[in-house]
């Protein structure tokens, strides 16, 4: 057995992550991605040193929420509402934690809600306006905005002063949609 096979819960303590899939540890442990990998971390799971919130994906005991969601579906980022509410964009309360990704999706894990929402794989690849904190890839407000505005047709933000137009405006040819842009355009006049 190698070392890496010995320690593994040594090397997840040591890394700075709280969330993984069986990708993200095999890289970590220098490992192929194999049936032995996922049975050594299920027992980990059953012993209760792991998570097990959903297949193929792990966390620490003091997982980050943020962190988990863009475990679940890669790639994936932290967008919409979730961002746009932590900017004081809009008002609304929703505790669901709210990405964009390949596919549409509503999952419960460890007692918290994600949603994610597709959108066509040049935006979800295009990293302009995603900021990546630690191991967690975010959403600027504005790119949150466009992502919202492009997803939703009838969208209201309570508060526009907290976003910057011209960041926006710089972010609009990344979803190359002459709908969005003349909504924008139209917002911004109000």
């Amino acid at each position: 057995m190698t070392d890496s096979r010995k320690n593994i819960m040594m090397v997840l303590a040591d890394s700075p992550r709280t969330a993984f899939n069986t990708r993200s540890v095999a890289l970590l442990l220098n490992e192929r991605r194999d049936v032995s990998l996922t049975k050594r971390l299920n027992y980990y799971v059953k012993k209760g040193f792991l998570l097990n919130p959903r297949k193929g994906v792990y966390a620490k005991k003091n997982f980050n929420p943020e962190e988990l969601a863009g475990m679940v579906f890669v790639p994936s980022y932290i967008s919409l509402e979730y961002v746009l509410q932590k900017a004081g964009v809009i008002f609304q309360y929703d505790s669901a934690i709210t990405s964009v990704s390949y596919l549409n999706r509503e999952i419960e894990m460890c007692g918290l809600s994600y949603r994610y929402s597709q959108v066509k794989g040049d935006i979800l690849c295009n990293l302009e306006g995603i900021e990546r904190h630690d191991n967690i890839y975010i959403a600027t407000p504005e790119r949150a905005l466009l992502d919202m505005m492009y997803l939703h047709s009838e969208c209201y933000f309570d508060n526009l002063h907290a976003v910057s137009k011209r960041q926006i405006m710089r972010l609009l040819p990344v979803y190359q949609s002459a709908r969005l842009t003349e909504r924008v355009h139209e917002m911004f006049k109000q």
